[in-house]
């Protein structure tokens, strides 16, 4: 049982939801705090940021310890995830629309496992338009979504491991352990390409982050239930 003092400082497991951003757990679970406490401030950030369509592993700093959010965020990490092949989308998963789609009856599980092999490795990755990647001060994305062109450097990356975990066309179910700031969007595009066809990612789980697993996390629902029936006064224990 471990003790909790979110003002001196704590770092939180969260099971990301669906749909949620990033900064709405961080704004939900601050709020809860706040309320709690009845403080008006306290520190409270993410080490990492997990896109909307994904859910999973997500790390949060409480207090003193958002100083170490940048150790978490150099972290490796481990995702889960589906890549549908044979159509493109322009954010290269299900935030946008399909565009164009091929068709499969030349691509066989046997290709597909050949393109992953070649893909572990170091080499550059070019972001995709619909990131947070900034451009001139402006968050790519919001250039993007506005229909305006926009160019990103291209970032080295690390791919340490690629596992299929099942391939059932159009679906490709994997595992990846990468570097920081790797889009497995990206990745997913690229298989896509390398077949000579298209392809998006369609789901996505962040499993583990460095030495932290997702098996240990919370929903945000229980984090909120630990702070609202915790006496602060003598810290809350999970």
């Amino acid at each position: 049982m471990k003790t909790l003092d979110f003002q001196a400082g704590e770092v939180i497991l969260v099971n990301k939801p669906l749909h949620w951003t990033s900064f709405d757990v961080v704004n939900k679970l601050r709020y809860e705090l706040k309320q709690k406490l009845g403080i008006k401030k306290i520190k409270v950030g993410h080490a990492g940021t997990l896109d909307p369509l994904a859910d999973g592993l997500l790390i949060l700093c409480t207090g003193k310890k958002t100083k170490e959010i940048e150790s978490f965020m150099g972290l490796e990490k481990k995702y889960s995830g589906t890549i549908t092949l044979g159509s493109t989308t322009p954010s290269y998963d299900l935030e946008t629309e399909i565009d164009h789609t091929f068709p499969l009856d030349k691509v066989t599980e046997n290709q597909v496992k050949a393109e992953v092999e070649k893909m572990v490795g170091t080499f550059a990755q070019q972001p995709p338009i619909f990131s947070a990647k900034k451009v001139k001060g402006k968050k790519a994305y919001d250039l993007a979504r506005a229909g305006k062109e926009v160019k990103l450097e291209p970032k080295v990356i690390t791919i340490h491991s690629f596992e299929l975990s099942k391939i059932e066309l159009p679906l490709v179910h994997f595992e990846i352990t990468c570097s920081k700031g790797t889009y497995i969007r990206s990745i997913a595009s690229d298989l896509g390409k390398s077949l000579g066809n298209g392809g998006y990612l369609s789901a996505l789980r962040r499993e583990k982050i460095g030495p932290y697993h997702l098996k240990d996390a919370h929903s945000v629902k229980e984090w909120v239930e630990i702070i609202q029936t915790s006496d602060m006064n003598n810290n809350p224990s999970i």
